[in-house]
C-alpha cells in the first residue's frame, strides 16, 4: 500500500503565483476582429456540347404494285427508232483493183484482182465471201477451169513448178492455205476472218507453186 502525498506545499505554491500575475481584463465593450483571406470564385468552363448526330432519312419504300401510269406511251413506231437494227458487214475496201503490172495480161489474176475487197468468209465459195480455197476455186471456174474444193486437193490439181519459172495465175501452197500468183513477189489471196480479198506480198516461207491445166 502506497503512502499518502502531501499537496499543500503544491497548493500554497500555485497560489502565490497567481497572485503575483498581473491582472487581464476586458472591457464590456471590446471586440474580436480577425483577417479572413479573401477568396475569389472562378467559375469553371462549360462542358463542350456533345456531338449531334443526324440520323439518315430513311429511303422511300418501294411500291409492292405499280400504278398504271397516265402518261401516254410511246408509239411502236418511236420505240423501234430507239434500237438500231443489227448492222450489214461493211466491205473495208472498194471492190476490185487493176491487175498488178507483173501479172502480164494474166486471166486469173485479173478476174483475181476484180475481187479484191470481197471479205472473208469462212467456207465462203462467192463474191458475198470467201475463204482461200472457195476463193480459188470461184476464179478459176470463171475460165472454165474446175478446181477441187479444198485447199489440201487444190494442191494436187496440177504441176509443181519451180519459184523462178512460176508465171502470174499459177497457184501457191501451203499446208492450210492457198493463193493466187500475181508476178513478181505478189499474190492475190483470201487471208483471214476479219480481212478481205487483197493483192500483198508473199509471205510464206517455201511455198509451193503449181500450174493448171
Amino acid at each position: 500500500m502506497y503512502g499518502a502525498v502531501d499537496t499543500t506545499a503544491l497548493v500554497v505554491s500555485a497560489r502565490q503565483v497567481m497572485a503575483a500575475a498581473p491582472l487581464v481584463t476586458a472591457p464590456a465593450e471590446a471586440t474580436w476582429t480577425f483577417d479572413a483571406p479573401a477568396v475569389t470564385a472562378v467559375t469553371p468552363p462549360p462542358p463542350p456540347p456533345e456531338p449531334v448526330v443526324e440520323e439518315p432519312e430513311p429511303e422511300p419504300e418501294l411500291q409492292e404494285t405499280l400504278e398504271p401510269s397516265s402518261a401516254e406511251e410511246p408509239a411502236p413506231e418511236a420505240a423501234a427508232e430507239d434500237v438500231p437494227a443489227p448492222e450489214e458487214p461493211t466491205v473495208t475496201e472498194a471492190v476490185g483493183a487493176p491487175a498488178p503490172a507483173s501479172a502480164n495480161g494474166s486471166a486469173v489474176v485479173e478476174i483475181a484482182a476484180g475481187l479484191v475487197g470481197v471479205p472473208y468468209v469462212w467456207g465462203g465459195t462467192t463474191p458475198a465471201g470467201f475463204d482461200c480455197s472457195g476463193f480459188t476455186s470461184y476464179v478459176y471456174a470463171q475460165i472454165g477451169v474446175s478446181l477441187p474444193r479444198t485447199s489440201s486437193a487444190q494442191r494436187g490439181a496440177g504441176t509443181v513448178v519451180p519459184r523462178e519459172q512460176a508465171q502470174p495465175g499459177d497457184l501457191i501452197w501451203t499446208p492450210g492455205h492457198i493463193a493466187i500468183f500475181a508476178g513478181g513477189n505478189l499474190q492475190v489471196d483470201a487471208p483471214v476472218p476479219g480481212k478481205t480479198i487483197q493483192i500483198r506480198e508473199i509471205w510464206q516461207a517455201n511455198p509451193t507453186f503449181i500450174r493448171v491445166g
